[in-house]
């Protein structure tokens, strides 16, 4: 079987079928030259992310016990991935200079900016963690992406969960107010479990994200 012969049977669904068997979810696909996505031409974007299942893919691989362990799991996960599928990978770490992962998430209709400022998925809510992304040179069909944003019809419960107001719908993210706040003993919570304004969006809710996972990354946010 030729490349271009192996290369045409790629669709959607094949992508999304073999992210998930490796512990990826699809979380956003979309079309560059319809879109205007920075840095592409041409064919199909899939964004690939973390899901319910890749913390047990994660502790169960070699990378685990070595150094960031995320994104070295997340470099052969995903090219392995580009590899069989005749894709090109990106990823959102690595840089600088970095990927336009923001920009790509934004113009998939699946990905939205949350009233404090952070990004909010449709079905992760504000616990969204890309580890990388696939680009094809071919376009294939894809599944059209919700058109409006889930915070227009919530409360924002997100605006006024953060105990020392560092995200916050007036002046978005404090960087230093956070940090300062991590370093307390009031703040081993957010340190425990994860950031209390991202875990108090209702779609956080039902991410599925393991409390494991959330005390990690926010290990690797705010070294103790």
């Amino acid at each position: 079987m030729t490349d271009q012969a192996h290369s045409a049977e790629v669709t959607y669904e094949s992508v999304e079928h073999a992210a998930q068997q490796v512990g990826l979810i699809v979380m956003g696909a979309l079309h560059p030259h319809k879109t205007d996505a920075k840095q592409l031409d041409g064919g199909t974007l899939i964004l690939l992310g973390a899901g319910p299942e890749f913390w047990p893919a994660l502790k169960s691989a070699p990378e685990w016990r070595g150094r960031d362990p995320v994104d070295s799991w997340s470099l052969r996960v995903v090219g392995q991935l580009a590899q069989q599928m005749r894709a090109e990978a990106h990823f959102p770490f690595g840089g600088p200079p970095y990927a336009p992962f923001i920009d790509w998430a934004l113009k998939s209709g699946r990905t939205f900016s949350s009233p404090v400022g952070a990004l909010v998925h449709d079905t992760m809510g504000m616990m969204i963690s890309f580890r990388g992304a696939l680009h094809f040179l071919q376009e294939f069909d894809i599944p059209k992406a919700e058109a409006a944003s889930p915070c227009t019809t919530c409360t924002a419960p997100c605006t006024q969960t953060c105990p020392v107001g560092a995200l916050n719908d007036l002046s978005f993210y404090n960087v230093d107010t956070c940090h300062q706040h991590l370093s307390t003993p009031e703040g081993q919570t957010c340190m425990t479990g994860g950031c209390l304004a991202r875990l108090a969006c209702p779609i956080s809710a039902q991410s599925g994200r393991d409390p494991e996972q959330s005390a990690h990354h926010m290990r690797a946010f705010h070294p103790s």
